[in-house]
């Protein structure tokens, strides 16, 4: 990729032919800002950007502005009638170029695909698409639509419109941004309907797309690391049958050795028998829970968190801080006092459903009580929320994101990988969704759930959940019984047997219809090859741990999402910017999840250099498509050349100790590095030691592999690591001891 620049927008609500002045100010090396409006006026505050320098280099009306100015390496031409500013390198090639109309649209071009805008919405290049910037509840064959207004072009800019404010009180199903992007021409456009107030452009140079994540990090902040057990896997519940089925299920867990972390309990606002009382959100049931401090204590005996779901927040939701003395019922100090009862029995985390009709003061409200007020009770436990709305600029107070509650079908499926890597580049690196999908439609089969449940173990948040729940858990398909029956048929707007005939009349074979929802027939519920795949790649998901949780930091330094568009890496190879398939788990592992019904094999691209087949241990030459045959269990799964990849034995929960070393798995072909990050998983001390850091560095022409700290807290560490040269299966073991170590691994 050619250095190349970026360009960061920012519309207060106006229409430029009201704009009098013009600034343009240096905020860093690759950063300058343009600001357009009335005179002497200045942009509202923005929540979604945080405090950041700025030098001002020129100001005064836009008559009388330069023609060139320069500020490090950019440089900006401004003409008028219309109003344009181009943004050249200094050899002269445009990078992008603005044009206001008299209407107060602003063009843009769209020479390479475009990615971000947000969840949902349709393919990872976002030309040819209108996408309003407003949120829609509704998921069905997609998912839940998160706007978000950052555009990214894959030739080396992004658009970012952080001034734009949320509709206040709008219909739950439909609420959002103002404005729109339209992309439809063979350019893009910017619509905004108001006017007033000042206008503020960030133009950034960058010469990688790592930059541009880096700088929108500088921008808008950075995220909290996740506590260890966020990156474990989670089971979510529905309608219980009472305290027995909650610790039965649990307890097999454990006894069947399927490796678990944290079990998530519905609220009765949308089931009919969760954690709490429908009509007291924040009171027990006392038919699942009748002693909910004992049955905590018992669950987390068990080494299980628990997360309690949560809605029915105040349409008006604001506030600066928890600890403020709240003016209203509608300040998060009061809504937090709610749930401080709650927490403080031992709930470890929360999940926050609904949200889309808060403004954009209400999410950024919502997402900052979820972080700040588990810490007024555990002030050293790093604090976990799961959400359906976020913005840019809310990933500072640690809450994730999930695509909301799109259908059980294979179009749903397909539909998560771009919107999962558009959302990591646009929203939060940590994404996830309702493995197996959750309104249940005549697609859901074992076969879905298991590959929606590959897919999963390759989603930062990796959880299952959805109507007629027992078919989410691992050993579901084999227990005859697919759950409690609940409300809401797909394609049923009256949710009545006839309706729902009528609107899929006998889609796929499944004409077997009940009262309150599809399900399998029953001959389908006596599969017994589920179980042993989930839990293959259960267990993956825990060896994979140290190179998982060592993601999770990078994502917190540089805001590099855990699932990456193959872009991200290969920005030269045309055929990897295009793909929308398949994806990057991290710099090293490329994931094809299987997305089509009764597929044999997988047709898939694989960027330049050498890769591995994780299974197989063959090599291929990138830079070409392949077709790898699969069956039920083989998710294809392939590695870079170069790549040291750490595995830890399988533990049944992220916090086990365990006795046996951390594998280094070496995929040989070229030379590579690799740094492990570890801490203690839980406290916030992470944020005055750094962790410790091991940098590994493989010599590929000397077969040697060095381990050296990488800052003062890897000097003290002493760890055991067991040496393994792939496809070979012969392991050495090495004892770094905090000290530069280099050992052959011939």
């Amino acid at each position: 990729m050619k250095p190349s620049l970026i360009l960061i927008a920012s519309l207060a609500l106006t229409a430029v032919l009201h704009a009098e002045e013009l600034s343009i100010a240096r905020i860093s090396d690759r950063t300058m800002e343009i600001r357009l409006g009335p005179a002497n006026a200045e942009p509202p505050p923005s929540p979604m950007l945080v405090d950041f320098p700025r030098e001002e280099k020129w100001r005064g009306p836009i008559e009388n502005a330069p023609a060139t100015l320069d500020s490090g390496d950019l440089r900006v031409e401004v003409a008028r009638s219309p109003l344009t500013i181009t943004v050249r390198r200094k050899d002269g090639a445009i990078v992008q170029k603005l044009v206001w109309q008299d209407d107060g649209g602003m063009t843009f071009k769209t020479d390479a695909p475009v990615f971000g805008l947000g969840e949902g919405g349709g393919a990872l290049d976002r030309r040819g698409k209108l996408l309003p910037m407003k949120d829609g509840y509704v998921a069905k064959d997609s998912t839940t639509r998160v706007a978000s207004p950052v555009l990214i072009g894959a030739d080396g800019w992004a658009l970012v419109v952080p001034d734009l404010r949320v509709w206040p009180k709008r219909n739950w199903r439909e609420a959002g941004f103002l404005g729109e992007f339209d992309l439809r021409d063979g350019h893009g456009v910017f619509r905004n309907p108001n006017e007033g107030g000042a206008m503020r452009v960030f133009l950034i140079s960058a010469d990688q797309p790592t930059q541009i994540l880096d700088e929108l990090r500088q921008l808008t902040g950075g995220t909290p690391m996740p506590p260890r057990w966020a990156l474990g896997y989670m089971q979510s519940h529905r309608t219980l049958s009472g305290w027995n089925e909650v610790l039965q299920v649990a307890r097999n867990f454990r006894e069947k050795q399927l490796p678990c972390d944290a079990l998530i309990y519905l609220s009765e606002v949308f089931c009919k028998s969760g954690w709490s009382n429908g009509n007291a959100p924040f009171l027990w049931n006392s038919g699942n829970f009748p002693d909910p401090v004992a049955n905590l204590t018992e669950l987390h005996g068990l080494s299980f968190k628990v997360v309690a779901h949560v809605t029915g927040y105040p349409p008006d939701l604001r506030g600066d801080s928890v600890s403020q003395a709240p003016d209203s019922s509608a300040h998060i100090a009061s809504y937090w006092r709610k749930h401080l009862p709650t927490h403080q029995m031992g709930v470890d985390g929360w999940w926050a459903d609904d949200g889309e009709e808060l403004s954009t003061i209400g999410r950024f409200a919502r997402h900052r009580m979820y972080y700040e007020g588990p810490l007024q009770v555990r002030a050293n436990e790093r604090p976990w929320s799961l959400h359906r709305t976020m913005t840019p600029g809310a990933q500072r107070f640690g809450g994730w994101i999930w695509s909301g509650d799109p259908d059980t079908s294979w179009a749903a499926l397909s539909a998560h990988v771009p919107s999962a890597l558009n959302s990591g580049l646009s929203l939060s690196p940590f994404w996830g969704s309702d493995v197996g999908g959750f309104m249940c439609t005549p697609d859901l089969s074992a076969e879905l759930y298991v590959r929606w449940f590959q897919f999963g173990a390759f989603s930062p948040s990796f959880r299952a959940h959805g109507r007629n729940w027992h078919l989410r858990l691992p050993w579901g398909w084999n227990s005859g019984d697919a759950g409690p029956r609940e409300n809401g048929i797909a394609g049923a707007p009256d949710n009545s047997v006839a309706s729902a005939a009528k609107a899929v009349p006998n889609k796929g074979g499944y004409a077997h219809v009940y009262e309150e929802g599809y399900v399998p027939k029953p001959e389908e519920l006596h599969n017994a090859e589920v179980e042993p795949i989930c839990r293959k790649y259960l267990e993956l998901r825990y060896r994979l741990l140290p190179y998982n949780y060592t993601l999770a930091r990078e994502a917190c330094d540089t805001r590099l999402p855990m699932m990456r568009a193959l872009w991200l890496h290969y920005p030269d190879d045309a055929e990897a910017v295009k793909c929308s398939d398949a994806f990057l788990w991290g710099r090293n592992l490329l994931v094809a999840p299987v997305l089509s019904k009764g597929a044999r094999e997988r047709k898939l691209y694989l960027p330049r250099g050498q890769w591995s087949d994780w299974w197989t241990g063959e090599t291929y030459e990138g830079g070409r498509a392949i077709t790898r045959a699969v069956d039920l269990a083989t998710l294809p799964l392939f590695v870079r050349a170069g790549s040291i990849i750490p595995l830890d034995p399988v533990r049944q929960f992220t916090m086990q100790a365990v006795t046996d070393p951390t594998e280094l798995r070496i995929f040989p072909g070229t030379d590579g590095e690799f740094t492990l990050y570890d801490d203690d998983g839980h406290t916030l001390d992470y944020l005055k030691t750094d962790g410790s850091r091991i940098r590994m560095a493989w010599n590929d022409a000397a077969k040697t592999l060095t381990l050296e700290p990488a800052n003062d807290a890897a000097r003290t560490v002493n760890r055991s690591f067991k040496l393994r040269v792939m496809p070979g299966d012969r392991t050495t073991t090495v004892e770094y001891r905090g000290a530069k170590l280099t050992t052959s691994a011939k």
